[in-house]
């Protein structure tokens, strides 16, 4: 018998083996069923128990009448249970909607419905938000509570997790499913409108860990994820996955440890109990860590952390090789699901320095991505380090398109490519640069000034905590740069010492003149989205 299509013989009792994510599990089923998984200082379990709990919690699905392509919402801190959705929602055949609960109440309303979420399992923390957007769900039909500590059951609720899984047999035969069918969906934080849902197949989040887990594990030392290193996130598992590394935890069979809420002492704190080397995070997360009191009483030294978000600080990533920590960039965006690149340092290069510019590379492509910059005309420009144009990408894990929202989609994907909106640079060893958001570049006086590249720049001047750099409308020259600073609590710095900062880079030759700011702010805070990134939007708004 043969495949009238590909003309390769098929023996008819030969298994086709679909990417599913449930394949994910056979190999820590073989060799981590004894390995731990903890959960704050609150709970330690093993893979085998989690594969009960699995089992236990599809089960659990079937007794709440979910059908398959039906959408089930978990709202919940980085947890075990969250790990667990992770693998028993989509494995059941049914979509896992990762609740990011840091959106507007109207906009985590809008999620729901516009997921068509029929299941909420819900934190008791967040009943409150719940309580608020009740009234304006369409679609929800059950509710379960999640509850850390003693909990009263809303009247109306199904139960409380634990004790729903209990009262659930622990085998369930999963079933083959289509490979191309929906397994997640994740809501895009974008600055304007409501958020747009980003969705992934089985076999994309599959395609994903097996190419993530390449790159990590090709690093021959720096850089470098394997067996032995234990993980904790610092990237919320509502968003994209958490870049979709607890599926490569998972499928290693390291040990994994889950934080609940993201607070500096209590992260620190499970550093040092459970020996963590392998994390990642945003800039603002690492900033934070740095900055806690405790800090300075943890070794940090041995601490792999990949950054990601919005461009890594050149005084951060200092800081943090000062105390150790073998930090360096990673790239990717929601629709992206997310890693396209990291910036490891290549074998060839001695890692006896601290390789400061490599580390803060956007990075190198990882295995199956096809990532190039273009011109208007999506005609690719040089590879040379210098010029400059749109990244556009494909990869066999990029969204398909934005959850009823054709015309976006097409857009996104216009050309067939998907449109990072990004500009950068490619150089002849293959590595990629972001310069600015296309959105955020500052056109002054007939040039393009990047304001990542300004940030950096004055990120590096002594006692500036943070800095954003955003485009001020100018009669004369069209838009001009104003940096906004944040500074570091008792220090003092002047407006002049930001502008000498800059005007040593212009005289160095490495920016232009016109990238002199026109107005230096010095700030309280900066505004964020709600995953933690500077909203430049907000930013313009507040200050233009």
């Amino acid at each position: 018998m043969s495949d009238e299509n590909t003309n390769i013989a098929v023996t008819p009792s030969a298994y086709a083996y679909p990417l599913l994510i449930k394949q994910l599990l056979h190999t820590p089923r073989a060799i981590a069923a004894e390995q731990e998984i903890v959960y704050s200082d609150r709970l330690r379990m093993t893979y085998a128990d989690m594969f009960e709990r699995i089992g236990r919690f599809a089960n659990l699905l079937a007794r709440l009448g979910v059908a398959r392509g039906e959408t089930v919402a978990m709202m919940d801190w980085d947890s075990h249970r969250y790990l667990e959705s992770f693998f028993a929602v989509p494995m059941y055949g049914a979509v896992l909607q990762t609740v990011n609960i840091r959106l507007s109440a109207e906009q985590v309303a809008y999620t729901l419905n516009d997921a068509g979420a029929s299941v909420v399992l819900v934190n008791a923390e967040f009943l409150p938000l719940l309580t608020q957007i009740r009234g304006e769900l369409r679609t929800v039909r059950r509710f379960v509570l999640i509850a850390d500590d003693a909990a009263e059951l809303p009247e109306d609720f199904e139960g409380e997790y634990e004790a729903l899984l209990g009262a659930c047999p622990a085998h369930f035969d999963f079933p083959d499913l289509d490979e191309n069918a929906r397994a997640t969906t994740f809501y895009t934080t974008g600055t304007t409108g409501n958020p747009k849902g980003v969705y992934f197949s089985h076999r994309q989040l599959v395609l994903h860990t097996l190419a993530v887990t390449a790159a990590l594990a090709m690093a021959p030392s720096q850089g470098r994820f394997h067996r032995g290193d234990v993980y904790m996130p610092m990237t919320p598992m509502f968003h994209v996955h958490a870049w979709g590394v607890p599926y490569v935890a998972t499928m290693m069979g390291v040990k994994q440890v889950y934080p609940g809420r993201y607070l500096p002492d209590h992260l620190l704190k499970l550093k040092t109990t459970e020996k963590v080397t392998f994390s990642h995070c945003v800039p603002t997360i690492l900033m934070m860590l740095l900055g806690a009191p405790s800090a300075k009483d943890v070794e940090l030294s041995g601490w792999k952390m990949v950054i990601g978000g919005s461009a890594l600080p050149g005084s951060l990533a200092q800081s943090a090789l000062d105390r150790g920590i073998d930090v360096f960039t990673g790239y990717g965006m929601s629709e992206t699901c997310p890693i396209l690149t990291l910036a490891q340092i290549p074998p060839e290069v001695a890692l006896d320095q601290p390789n400061l510019e490599l580390r803060l590379k956007t990075g190198r492509p990882v295995p199956l991505v096809d990532l190039k910059t273009v011109d208007a005309e999506m005609t690719a420009v040089a590879r040379d380090g210098r010029a400059v144009g749109e990244v556009v990408v494909r990869a066999p894990w990029l969204t398909q398109g934005y959850l009823n929202k054709p015309e976006a989609s097409e857009q996104l994907w216009a050309g067939g490519y998907l449109h990072t909106q990004d500009i950068g640079s490619i150089d002849a060893a293959g590595f990629l640069q972001v310069t600015d958001r296309i959105k955020d570049v500052i056109k002054t006086g007939g040039e393009w000034v990047s304001s990542l590249e300004l940030e950096d720049i004055i990120s590096r001047c002594d006692g500036v905590a943070e800095v954003a750099v955003i485009a001020v409308p100018d009669d004369k020259w069209g838009e001009r740069p104003a940096a906004l600073v944040v500074v570091k609590a008792g220090a003092s710095i002047d407006e002049a010492a930001i502008r000498a900062q800059v005007e040593k880079s212009v005289e160095a030759g490495h920016v232009s003149r016109y990238a002199i700011p026109e107005r230096v702010v010095f700030v309280e805070a900066l505004d964020r989205t709600s995953v933690g990134k500077i909203n430049k939007r907000a930013l313009r708004e507040k200050y233009s």
